[in-house]
Formats: C-alpha cells, sequence, structure tokens
C-alpha cells in the first residue's frame, strides 16, 4: 500500500508543471487527488494522467470557484488529509516599473487566493492533515525585477507561521515547500540567455525537475514528516543557501 492510502488531497493549479507532478505522485501512493486550474482542457486532460483524480475548473482569486471546488471534496465524504496550495501567478518589474495593476494581480492570486484556499478548507480538513504551501527561493534573494513577486510568496511564508500555531490545536501541520528554478513551462517564453543565467545559480550544476519537488511534497503530506511543522523545505539545488 502507498504511503497516502485512501487519504484525500487538493493540489491548486494542478493541470501542470509542478502542481501536475505532485497531483501524480500523490495520486501513484494511494491518494484520490482534487485537482483545480483555470484551463478546463488542459485540466481535464492532466487528470487523464493523474489516475485516482477528481477535475474542478476554476481560479483561485475567485471565492465561488474555491466553493465549487470544495463542495465535491465534501460530496466524497472522507474530508481532506492533504492541501497542496500551489496556484499562483508571476509577474516582472522594477520599483520604476510597477503599476497598481501589475501589484493588484500578483497579490490578488498568490497571497488573497492562497490565504481563502486555506481558510475555506478547513471545515473539511481532518485532524492531522497536512497543508503545504508553494512558495519560490525568490522571496529570499532579491533578484531585480522580481519585487512584487517575491513579496507575495514572502507573505505566504509568514502566514504558514502563523496557520502552523493556529491549527495546533487540531494537529494540523503547516509547511512551505520552496522551489529554486525548474523546469517548468515559464522558459518556453523566456530566452535561452536568461535560462542560462538562472541554472548558473544553482550549485547543483543542473535544474530541477518537477518530479524533484513531488518527491518533497509527498513527504510533507505523509506521515514520514510528522514531526515537522512550521518549517520553509527549499528545494533548490542549494541556490538560497549556498
Amino acid at each position: 500500500m502507498g504511503q497516502l492510502a485512501d487519504k484525500t488531497a487538493v493540489v491548486t493549479g494542478g493541470s501542470s508543471g509542478i502542481g501536475l507532478a505532485v497531483a501524480q505522485r500523490l495520486a501513484a501512493e494511494g491518494a484520490h487527488v482534487f485537482v483545480t486550474g483555470r484551463r478546463e482542457e488542459e485540466l481535464d486532460a492532466a487528470v487523464e494522467t493523474i489516475g485516482s483524480a477528481t477535475a474542478v475548473p476554476g481560479d483561485i482569486a475567485a471565492p465561488a470557484d474555491l466553493d465549487r471546488l470544495y463542495d465535491a471534496v465534501r460530496r466524497r465524504g472522507r474530508g481532506l488529509d492533504a492541501l497542496f496550495a500551489n496556484a499562483g501567478t508571476a509577474g516582472f518589474a522594477t520599483l520604476e516599473e510597477t503599476t497598481e495593476e501589475h501589484f493588484g494581480r500578483i497579490f490578488d492570486v498568490n497571497v488573497r487566493g492562497t490565504l481563502f484556499t486555506v481558510q475555506k478548507a478547513l471545515p473539511l480538513l481532518n485532524d492531522g492533515a497536512s497543508v503545504i504551501v508553494n512558495s519560490s527561493v525568490r522571496a529570499d534573494d532579491g533578484r531585480a525585477a522580481f519585487g512584487t513577486y517575491a513579496a507575495s510568496k514572502a507573505a505566504l511564508r509568514s502566514y504558514t507561521r502563523t496557520w502552523a500555531n493556529e491549527l495546533k490545536g487540531r494537529r494540523i501541520r503547516v509547511n512551505v515547500l520552496s522551489p529554486g528554478t525548474i523546469e517548468t513551462g515559464i522558459f518556453d517564453q523566456i530566452p535561452k540567455e536568461i535560462k542560462a543565467q538562472f541554472v548558473s545559480l544553482i550549485p547543483r550544476g543542473t535544474i530541477g525537475q518537477p518530479e524533484e519537488v513531488a518527491t518533497v511534497a509527498l513527504f510533507l503530506a505523509s506521515n514520514d514528516s510528522s514531526f515537522v511543522n512550521g518549517v520553509e523545505l527549499f528545494v533548490d539545488g542549494g541556490t538560497a543557501q549556498i
């Protein structure tokens, strides 16, 4: 039997990249995974590769979409054992270039959307459940033009400390997973020389793969990490550490 046999999990932003890899790994370990994403056709295709999964199209920035997601989980009747709050958006602008629209879009999805993703899950979370919030190594390195994006991810790190404290009475663990440079579709639209610059910052010397992040997400979702709570776990090949 897998590490998550008969468990129920939710993965937001699960149609591609890190979210899809995590959904596949949790399902492979026995969980039934509810996945959500904004692009319905892409989400349906992803579910075919996951296995035991249910697709619920939606945007985490839309409260009604989150309600539909958790209504689907509720109908399964087994509560929720693991939540990977992964959905987010990116955008890049220097301090001088930042507009109200840029700031609002990033914080509306990454901070407000994630906050209510977790809050609306509370009635369903089983005692002893695991909440994993996806942040980013960029929250710590001060890279130019990443200011608003990095600040949104830093806000999530702050929230998780508070949530770990507030939910301790139910033994619900809340941890942060912070990936570094990972081979996802985001690089399809970035010049090769820019990608090479990011890879050059990785002490391991090679770019990370979504499956490597998924392995860590499984650890945090499972009982293997039963004494891990409130931490930020970097999956970055050493980028933020050296």
